[in-house]
């Protein structure tokens, strides 16, 4: 009954009401929590004592951690579930995820979460990230710092804002419109989904949960968020935000743009297409119109003709109309039905991603 009403209360029906589009398992369902570790010897027990007992797996990823927090748990951890796997070399928090991914397929995890070991999180809502995917509602879930005002406040400003606005450009370039706090590290992903991702092409720094949305985009993922409140104490972020909001910036740029190519190219050709590529051929040929008369007016003295300003203000207005048909077009292209149920089905054939190079 206490399960019942923590789902109600963020959002989910209750395990007892499935979906038609339910995962069918053969056994208990899998799950795996993967615990990137780099200095968190002050936290990581406590949160490793706070997973619930439905997790069938707790993967600690030393990721060459100079407090050897590898060691530590192995010397102060007496749960059975753990299992502690080591980086010689640092790899970043995308690097180390990426480590527990692969070492959780080799459990056949039917899901896998994602839990920092700072204690920011708490690990007793691993069952509740759990929910959706094995109901067969999503194939990912996030959590959402900003979705109970109490709970965003207890962020520092700085970080606040920050966050805010990674989410506004996050939603150009990841395609998910409708989802918030990209760079929350409270993450579940189907284990069919997961053996489905590039994992050599995923960042392995701070940008990873964001360039995952993209890549989990690209295959059609349903993305589910729950809302949480994080703690903050008196550990330290290793993110320097003013070092690494340019990178997040020219990062997002770069994946917005593959996106589209991936999307309206390369994938399909359909509206979204046609409103993209006339928008953008209209809005240059417009923008090249109005700089060229200006140059000839102060090259010769003369303003251009009437008409002539008239055409261009008219290629630039029927510019902007393409192009928010087209934001509007990609914004319901966002990913409605599951795919972890396809994936689950005997003789599933992998998805199939881009050889890109980035």
């Amino acid at each position: 009954m206490q399960d019942e009403k923590s789902a109600l209360m963020y959002g989910l029906r209750p395990s007892s009401i499935r979906p038609s589009n339910e995962v069918a398992y053969e056994s208990t369902p899998i799950i795996s929590v993967v615990i990137p570790s780099y200095r968190v010897t002050a936290h990581i027990l406590d949160v490793i004592k706070r997973i619930p007992d439905s997790v069938s797996h707790i993967l600690v990823i030393d990721d060459a951690c100079p407090d050897q927090s590898g060691r530590f748990v192995e010397d102060n951890c007496q749960d059975p579930r753990v299992t502690v796997l080591r980086h010689e070399q640092n790899q970043g928090v995308g690097g180390a995820v990426l480590t527990g991914f692969k070492l959780a397929e080799k459990f056949k995890s039917d899901v896998i979460i994602k839990v920092d070991g700072d204690g920011q999180m708490d690990p007793a809502l691993a069952d509740t990230f759990a929910e959706p995917i094995l109901s067969g509602e999503a194939d990912y879930v996030k959590g959402n710092r900003f979705f109970y005002l109490d709970a965003a406040q207890s962020m520092p400003v700085l970080r606040r804002i920050g966050n805010l606005g990674l989410t506004f450009i996050s939603r150009f370039s990841t395609g998910y419109y409708s989802t918030s706090d990209p760079t929350n590290g409270y993450v579940a992903i189907s284990g069919p989904l997961a053996k489905n991702l590039p994992i050599e092409k995923l960042s392995k720094r701070y940008f990873f949960e964001t360039d995952l949305l993209f890549r989990i985009n690209t295959l059609g993922g349903v993305v589910v968020e729950i809302p949480h409140a994080a703690f903050y104490g008196e550990e330290t972020s290793h993110l320097n935000a003013s070092k690494e909001f340019f990178t997040f910036f020219k990062k997002n740029v770069s994946t917005y743009f593959k996106r589209l190519f991936y999307q309206y190219i390369l994938r399909d050709f359909n509206l979204g297409s046609l409103l993209l590529f006339g928008g953008a051929t209209l809005g240059t040929a417009g923008l090249l119109g109005v700089i060229f008369a200006a140059f000839e007016s102060w090259t010769t003295g003369e303003p251009r003709s009437g008409g002539a300003l008239a055409i261009l203000e008219v290629q630039i207005i029927l510019s902007a109309i393409f192009l928010v048909g087209f934001l509007n077009f990609d914004v319901s292209r966002e990913p409605k039905k599951p795919i972890t149920p396809r994936l689950t089905r005997r003789h599933a054939k992998p998805l199939v991603q881009y050889d890109d190079e980035t």
